[in-house]
């Protein structure tokens, strides 16, 4: 009976563990999707940008194609709010299926969108509401996906599986890249690019969130959630049970400050830096950013599953201390070389350090919150942080650059992580404290 009874436990191990598999796989395609989709308008600003802002200077055209960049994420805090309360009320799944649609539509907008020699002033306005949209669905994705994943996640692995989140973010604008190459390098020209070829990478998006959205509908809910559902006494306002933890949002604030900067610096911005001041040319731009991310993405679960043998606070704050000595002599030496391998080695040196930060954040942020409030406590502060702080990024830098102090965003950047430093320094360990199955 004894052997009857390991046998079946085995059998039940291994059809948790397929089952926890199949559930990160959608979760993390979804998410792909997402990112994929909202990164897009970064790959291609560099070609689409004179459509839309009329003018000769490529820096200022940049700069307003940043600024729409930017304005996709003023709306990100009201997805993390929405999205959060209809996960923590409704359930994970259905957050995620919403957020998947948005996108899509918003994605959808971007590529029939008509060019301001044809509609004039409108075809900014467009493009800034199609930015809306996709900055809202965005802005519940994060929250809801990483409070997803860590809950479907065992705990033995928990840091390793929240870590696909990243690799995931990353891999969608690591698809967006490479879009972006092939329509570089075998079918288009760079005419055709510039003319309509831009919009190729917005229609490939809405289709593939619709292939998302189909995945998703077969989507399992998280135990803690149903757990927590069958406790519930009594609905409440998302914001009003997030201010009973104020600590925790703090630390959600300090703790994404620095970090989500420095993932901004080395992702969207990047390829406008080996364009605009290292001076390489397009094809190198492109293969420099595809080879980083690339190896950016292949440092998350390694850094993840790290964080599960020796703990979350470690990570951070290895981020922390070398972001802030070597943020510095990093840009200042990928501004001097003109070199496409030096470039490369040191964006890759720069990812050893930045992975320290985004391989963990996503599963940090989500042990510090208990079940009924995690969905919005995770999403809701960290979208006002990136909408304040990573959105702005590339803004910032291009607006240094064009007033002739591109060097002041470095001791920006450096400001930001030390600052995150002292967040890091001072909090505690959540692998070892976390909120986890608590459903008060």
């Amino acid at each position: 009976m004894a052997q009857r009874s390991t046998v079946s436990d085995d059998r039940l191990d291994v059809t948790d563990v397929r089952r926890r598999l199949k559930a990160i796989f959608i979760g993390s395609v979804g998410n792909l999707v997402e990112w994929y989709d909202f990164y897009a308008y970064a790959a291609f600003a560099l070609y689409f940008a004179g459509s839309f802002f009329p003018g000769h200077d490529p820096v200022v055209q940049q700069l307003n194609a940043a600024l729409l960049f930017a304005f996709g994420f003023i709306i990100r805090p009201v997805g993390g709010w929405l999205f959060g309360h209809l996960a923590d009320h409704y359930g994970r799944r259905s957050a995620l299926m919403l957020s998947v649609l948005l996108m899509c539509f918003g994605s959808l907008m971007i590529a029939v969108t008509p060019t301001y020699a044809s509609i004039g002033i409108g075809a900014p306005v467009l493009l800034g509401l199609a930015r809306m949209i996709q900055g809202l669905s965005l802005g519940g994705e994060y929250g809801t996906s990483a409070t997803y994943l860590t809950e479907i996640a065992d705990e033995k692995h928990r840091g390793f599986y929240s870590s696909f989140q990243y690799v995931t973010l990353i891999g969608g604008q690591l698809c967006a890249i490479l879009v972006l190459l092939l329509l570089q390098q075998i079918f288009l020209t760079p005419e055709q690019l510039r003319a309509w070829g831009w919009r190729i990478p917005f229609a490939i998006g809405a289709l593939l969130a619709v292939t998302a959205l189909v995945m998703r509908r077969n989507l399992l809910e998280t135990d803690d959630f149903v757990a927590a559902r069958a406790l519930a006494r009594k609905k409440e306002s998302s914001v009003r049970a997030l201010m009973k933890y104020p600590r925790e949002v703090l630390v959600v604030v300090g703790l994404t400050m620095g970090g989500t900067t420095a993932f901004y610096t080395y992702t969207t911005y990047m390829q406008k830096f080996l364009k605009l001041s290292v001076g390489l040319n397009d094809t190198q731009t492109t293969m420099i950013t595809a080879g980083s991310l690339v190896f950016a993405l292949i440092l998350q679960p390694l850094y993840g599953a790290l964080s599960d043998k020796i703990g979350r606070k470690p990570l951070l704050i290895g981020f922390g201390v070398m972001g802030t000595i070597c943020t510095i002599p990093i840009l200042q030496s990928l501004q001097a070389t003109r070199s496409a391998s030096v470039a490369f080695l040191l964006i890759a040196g720069a990812w050893m350090i930045v992975a320290g930060y985004t391989s963990i954040n996503a599963v940090v942020k989500a042990e510090l919150f208990p079940t009924r409030v995690r969905a919005t406590g995770v999403g809701l502060p960290y979208a006002i942080t990136v909408s304040v702080f990573g959105g702005t990024a590339e803004s910032v830098a291009l607006w240094f650059k064009s007033i002739g102090h591109e060097t002041w965003f470095y001791y920006y950047l450096t400001g930001l992580i030390a600052t995150s430093l002292v967040v890091y320094a001072t909090m505690r360990d959540t692998k070892h404290h976390s909120a986890i199955g608590r459903h008060e």
